[in-house]
């Protein structure tokens, strides 16, 4: 098992950046593959990013690919989300997400095992 800890959501501007972090309660490199969701309100649970457990390669939703960059370090089992150019409509709760194997859909909630609480990210326009 994994706790997962998000932090660093908040209140910005349309056009301002923030960077999110999840700390994981273990090592996760080799381990998990490591994913960031968002929620609006009255929204399905929309993917974001991933970063893959071996190699650290990472792959984009297509609303936030250009704008959003996930990293990760590894010596504090954390990843982050760089979250620049932020517009009205990134607004909602931003998700850690940890999977042991992707089956078939990395972009699907139900691939993932464990959840932080989540972060609340608020764009004003």
């Amino acid at each position: 098992q994994v706790q997962l800890v998000e932090s660093g959501g908040g209140l910005v501007q349309a056009g301002g950046s923030l960077t999110l972090s999840c700390v994981a309660s273990r090592r996760t490199v080799g381990t998990y593959f490591m994913a960031w969701f968002r929620q609006a309100p009255g929204d399905e649970r929309e993917f974001v990013a991933l970063i893959s457990r071996s190699d650290g390669s990472t792959v984009y939703g297509d609303s936030v690919r250009g704008r959003f960059t996930m990293s990760r370090d590894s010596a504090k089992n954390t990843v982050f989300l760089q979250m620049n150019n932020l517009k009205p409509e990134d607004t909602g709760v931003y998700y850690c997400a940890a999977a042991t194997q992707i089956r078939r859909d990395y972009s699907n909630s139900n691939e993932y095992d464990y959840w932080g609480q989540g972060t609340q990210v608020t764009v004003s326009s």
